[in-house]
Order: C-alpha cells, then structure tokens, then sequence
C-alpha cells in the first residue's frame, strides 16, 4: 500500500471582500454603469432611498468628501446614534415607489436594426408570405446591414424557395437605412446611389465596375477605362465619399453616439479654472429614517440583524461613491496643474503625464487612477476628450520643452490636413518637418502614429 504524506504549505494571497469589490466597482463605472449600479443597489437593499433634498451631489467639493469619510468610518458608532427622529408614512412610501417605478419605467433600451427593420415590414403594405420570408431573412443581417448567409443557403433550410427569398430581399433593400440588406459592400453602396437617382451615372459606373481601383485611388486607371478624364473621377469621388460602408452602424449596440462627461473644467466668473462633477444619471442615495427608526425600535433579533448589514452594506456604497467623487475632483485638479498649456492652447501643447505622478500627488496608489479614468470624459474648452488620453509618455525637444505622444499625433494629423491633396506629405517629409521643429522621432514611429490616426499611406493619399 502506498504511504500517504502529509505537507503543510504557508502561502500568502489577497482575496477582495464584497466591500472592497463594490468599491473598485464604484469607481471604474462611469457616470452612466453608475447610475445603474445605484438603481439596483435600491432595488436589492431596501434601507436605500433617493434623496429628495435640494442638496445634490452636483455640488460636491473635497471638503464634503472628507466629512463624509469622517462620520462614515466607524459603523458601530453610526449603529448606537440611530435614534427616531422622523416616521415616514404610508403615503410617503407609495409616493416613493411611484417615483422610483416611473425611474425604472424609464429606462428604454435602443432600438436594433433588426426591430427597425421589422417595424417596417409590419407597416408595410407587402403580401403576408413576403413578409413571413422577409421576417426569416432579417435574422440573417447582422448588425453592420448585410446578409450574413447567402439566400441559397437560407432557402435550403427554409421551406420557402430562393425566388421567395430574393423578392424579399429586394423589399428589404427598400427600407431605411439605405444600403441595408445588401450582400456586400458593393451591392450596399450601389443601392444607396440608386435612392439617389444615380443609376447608370458615373459614380454608379465607378462603385459596380472599379470599386478595389477606386478604393485603390487609380484614378487615371479608372478615367482610361471609363473613357472621361481624371476631374470627372475626382468629383464623382466626393460623391461616392458620402457612402456609409455600414448601413447599420447607427444601429450598433456597442456604439455610444452620446456620451456624458464626468467632469467639467471651465472658467469661472473671476476667470479662474473651475471644476464640475457633472454627476449624470447619478441619483443621490441615502438610508432610509423609516429603516433606522424600525431597527431600534423592533424586538425581533433577526429583523435588527437584517437591517444592520443592509444599512451596513448601504453605508458602504456611500462611503465608496463620496471616494469615487473625491478621486475624480483630485484628479482633475491634477489636470488644471499641471496641463494647464493644454486647456490654454489645446491637445498640441499636452505635457507628458504619467499615473504613477498623478498617484504620488494624489497619495493613492497608480491602479486608483487607472480604475478612475476608464471610460470617463472630460469637457474642456477643446472639446470632449476620453479622460485615460491625458496620461501618455512624450520627448523633449532641443529646446528643453516637454511634448506628449498625444501632442505628436495631433500634430502629425494636422500637417497631413493641411497637405496638397496632389502631392501627400510622406512619412519621411514629416520626419523631417518635425525634426525641424525641434523634435527628433523615427520615421517608423510617424508611420505607427499614422495608422493609430487611421490615416493612409502618402501614395493611397494621393488626388490626380
């Protein structure tokens, strides 16, 4: 028989409590994930209440922070002051209810591509077996607006036929978004210059015969085949630029068209810069009284027990949004000191700033900030702009100053703008150009930067 043995390891590992999981929750989430990580919290923990008083967190200063930490950080001592002070009433609660259903109520989802193209057909004057195979095809479109499935493939597993499926295709092909429903990219674009009565024009001539050339910029190559000269097809091109690619994309679950700034730096009335936690779709939360006055007052120990840990647990969620805010309006007063060329001149003089500056000015640790800035904005006076885009490395050029990698693209993206569209600035013109001004950058480092910008190469660039 085997021996059997015995070992004793001693091993260290860090395991996040609820709390500290909420916490780091709490300050990712931007102003909109925490808007929805507040309204469940009320929904689960029924000691939370939205605040109906006129005291907002809009209003939030570092002070508040401090108070906050300083009266939420012993909850044995918040358990022994809870006194009856106010009962709430029936009415009340109703009242309360109403608002938070009506809240909730609220919330709508946005519309897919798919349900809008189904709204469409069921308004649609088409007959009843169209629609039934035309409700079977929208399936198939994915969210970009073009059939994932070819009809023939669609057909064999359905049990209606191809000529079926390509009548209503063409139905489909007539509802909005233009280009929808299409096989590809080139049946989409040539749809679109059809709604435009642009069949049989030039432009639809270029997208169904010469599209990869096009998309190539031969012109002269196009013009020769097409038998026009080469201004004919440049200004066709401005037409057949207007295009979408993808039908669907106003549709695209994953896209954001509008997005809510966290923070707010502005000048103020004395001209000085001033900070705003702008706080959208953060509803200000607190414990209930109703709550506090029925945990000392009833004599049941379990109940007492429940609401303790929910007041408990709702204190928490507090303390962790007053650090949220704290951090936010820290950081931000970090980007008023030190960018402070930036908010004068623009994204070209942004200064090289790293988290782990930030953190030492802040005395939080760099991960606190990493967590702060994902995916937050800020509006300045130079537009929107993604919060985690401050913090980036960048040269000093001969000249002693300091310039960010963001500054670098910027400016890299202006030059090209500026550019004769006949004959591109390459990569080793703005090399060059840059190195003029002081600033010393490989040329294959321009050429990562570029395509960062989604910007072509000088020869794809190139107008005739």
């Amino acid at each position: 028989m085997a021996a059997i043995d015995l070992h004793q390891n001693l091993s260290q590992s860090q395991i996040l409590s609820p709390q500290m999981r909420q916490s780091l929750e709490v300050l990712q989430a931007n102003s909109l994930e925490l808007g929805q990580i507040l309204q469940q919290a009320i929904v689960t923990n029924p000691v939370l209440e939205i605040d109906q008083n006129d005291e907002q967190l809009d209003d939030f200063r570092e002070a508040d922070a401090e108070h906050d930490m300083e009266t939420l950080s012993d909850l044995d001592d918040d358990f022994r002051e809870l006194q009856i002070t106010e009962r709430r009433s029936t009415n009340d609660g109703i009242d309360d209810q109403e608002k938070r259903d009506h809240l909730y109520n609220s919330i709508v989802a946005p519309e897919t591509l798919q349900q809008h193209l189904l709204s469409q057909l069921a308004h649609s004057e088409h007959p009843d077996k169209l629609k039934q195979v035309a409700t079977v095809l929208i399936g198939y479109i994915n969210d970009r607006g073009f059939m994932e499935t070819s009809l023939q493939d669609i057909a064999l597993s359905s049990d209606f036929t191809l000529e079926e499926a390509e009548r209503a295709q063409v139905a489909l092909q007539n509802f909005d978004p233009p280009g929808v429903a299409a096989n590809d990219l080139q049946e989409s674009l040539m749809i679109q210059l059809a709604k435009r009565d642009l069949l049989g024009s030039l432009e639809y001539r270029i997208v169904s015969e010469h599209l990869d050339a096009f998309a190539r910029k031969r012109f002269p190559e196009i013009a020769k085949a097409l038998g026009v000269n080469i201004d004919a097809i440049h200004e066709a091109s401005h037409t057949i630029a207007t295009l979408t690619p993808d039908p669907g994309a106003e549709f695209d679950p994953t896209s954001n068209p509008h997005i809510t700034p966290d923070i707010i730096i502005y000048r103020d009335a004395s001209h000085e810069w001033a900070i705003q936690l702008t706080n959208a779709n953060i509803p200000d939360i607190s414990i209930s009284n109703a709550y506090k006055d029925l945990m000392t007052s009833t004599d049941d120990s379990s109940a007492r027990q429940y609401l303790r840990d929910q007041i408990r647990d709702g204190k928490i969620l507090i303390r962790s949004l007053s650090q949220r805010q704290d951090t936010l309006y820290k950081l931000a007063q970090q980007l008023i000191l030190r960018q402070s060329d930036f908010l004068l001149q623009g994204m070209k003089a942004l200064r090289p700033m790293t988290m782990n500056e930030v953190a030492e000015a802040i005395e939080v640790h760099p991960a606190t900030i990493s967590r702060a800035v994902a995916a937050k904005y800020i509006q300045t006076p130079h537009g929107l702009i993604e919060l985690r885009s401050f913090f980036t490395s960048g040269y000093t050029t001969e000249s002693g100053q300091q310039v960010s990698n963001t500054g670098i693209r910027d400016t890299i993206q202006k030059m090209i703008a500026e550019e004769s569209p006949k004959k591109p600035l390459s990569d080793s013109a703005i090399e060059k150009t840059l190195k003029e001004q002081g600033v010393k950058i490989a040329r294959r480092t321009i050429a990562k930067y570029r395509d960062q910008l989604g910007i072509l190469p000088s020869h794809l660039r190139k107008s005739f």
